[in-house]
């Protein structure tokens, strides 16, 4: 593993640094309901302030359409990390414009700002080259050296990721280090038996982390929405689950290949079937292969993995000594249906301290904060799942590779 880090940049005292983190946290009604991002960003800012850097912080929050938008304001993060950081951090009401410039020019050393959000201008996620550039330009005037510490983002060429660290001296933040550590234990270096537990909603999502993984893990788990389509794959009806009948082919494919190379894949033998989508909805549990055979008929959705394979999949994961997982086994926000989701997440957290287990990041991370487990209950918790599952694939990540990573 080779990259820039923060050592690269030398003495920052009274420097200006310009931080990317990934900020980008869940809002209701203007408050946030998990904070792991921002709690992640901490050490490598706590690290620049400690130096005597000038630190300015940016990031995005949600998907504004390149223009201001009250309701995704990184407003109420500026007041959570000034708690985090035990300091008062300034909140700049634009990102490149009189607010910012009068921010960053109040800086002293030690002293943190936050920008509002990137995406509020069009040039952040540009697809025009020139225009993205001509953002990180405007970024890149208040700063003498850039910390990219986003790790949710390195896989989007985007001005803030990518242009700004070609502008000004960079480097990883800690964040970013810590997420690669990890992960190429995950694909160079597993401790065997390596087991890995997929789940969401959609196959598609996952199979090019699957055709990666296959020839380096010993099993797979297999539950979420994507589990009809490979029940439907070996010939079972499924009801109105969710089915991706495009990628049937493909996951036989994927089936015969784990056959090939004496990869277990462990599909769920029970399945939790209800008359709708809702909380309220009547459920039955039922096999996996007798979805239609319910009183629902036809009608019968698969919301959950049941309890027999809930008990299986934790018992593979207690005998393993590599453990990732990426994708809820069911719509865990809905009371009935999260038990099998729960049940991943207490196996995981069981093995904590005689296993690497890692929870990767996205659904996943925001089901067991939901569920109450404190994040060092786990081996590792990723702040990027989307960045997470392509570095696992093997794709070249814009972010790292314009910080030096081999």
């Amino acid at each position: 593993m080779s990259f820039r880090t923060l050592e690269s940049l030398g003495d920052l005292r009274g420097k200006t640094v310009l931080v990317r983190c990934d900020l980008n946290v869940p809002l209701k009604d203007g408050t946030i309901t998990d904070d792991g991002r921002i709690r992640a960003s901490v050490p490598t800012l706590t690290a620049l302030t400690t130096s005597g850097a000038r630190v300015i912080v940016i990031s995005h929050l949600g998907r504004p359409d390149g223009a201001p938008d009250a309701k995704y304001s990184l407003a109420p993060v500026a007041t959570r990390l000034g708690e985090l950081l035990g300091t008062s951090v300034v909140f700049a009401s634009d990102t490149v414009g009189q607010s910012a410039d009068d921010a960053v020019a109040g800086l002293g050393d030690g002293d943190v700002v936050l920008l509002e959000n990137l995406r509020f201008n069009p040039g952040e996620t540009s697809k025009d080259d020139a225009e993205r550039r001509e953002f990180a330009g405007r970024l890149g005037r208040y700063a003498d050296a850039f910390v990219s510490d986003g790790f949710g983002v390195v896989h989007r060429k985007q001005a803030s990721v990518y242009e700004v660290a070609e502008l000004l001296p960079s480097a990883a933040g800690l964040l970013i280090q810590a997420e690669l550590e990890v992960l190429e234990r995950l694909t160079r270096t597993p401790e065997q038996p390596y087991t890995v537990v997929l789940g969401g909603s959609k196959v598609s999502d996952k199979l090019a982390v699957i055709g990666a993984l296959l020839p380096k893990v010993n099993t797979l788990l297999v539950g979420g929405g994507m589990v009809f389509t490979f029940l439907a794959a070996l010939g079972h009806t499924v009801g109105s689950s969710l089915l991706e009948t495009d990628q049937l082919d493909a996951v036989r494919g994927y089936l015969a290949q784990a056959e090939e190379l004496g990869v277990e894949i462990v599909l769920p033998t029970d399945i939790v079937v209800a008359s709708k989508f809702g909380a309220d909805a009547d459920f039955v549990t039922t096999a996996a292969d007798s979805i239609e055979e319910t009183a629902f008929g036809a009608s019968g959705l698969g919301l959950d993995i049941g309890p027999e394979t809930a008990a299986r999949f934790a018992e593979v994961i207690a005998a393993s000594k590599t453990v990732f997982w990426n994708g809820p086994m069911g719509v865990f926000e809905l009371e009935p249906f999260a038990a099998g989701t729960k049940a991943v997440a207490s196996a995981l957290a069981d093995i904590n301290g005689t296993a690497l287990g890692v929870v990767g990041g996205g659904d996943s991370a925001a089901a067991v904060r939901a569920f109450g487990f404190a994040d060092d209950r786990f081996g590792h918790i990723s702040t990027g799942g989307g960045a997470s599952l392509e570095f696992l694939e093997g794709k070249h990540l814009p972010g790292l590779e314009v910080l030096g990573w081999q």
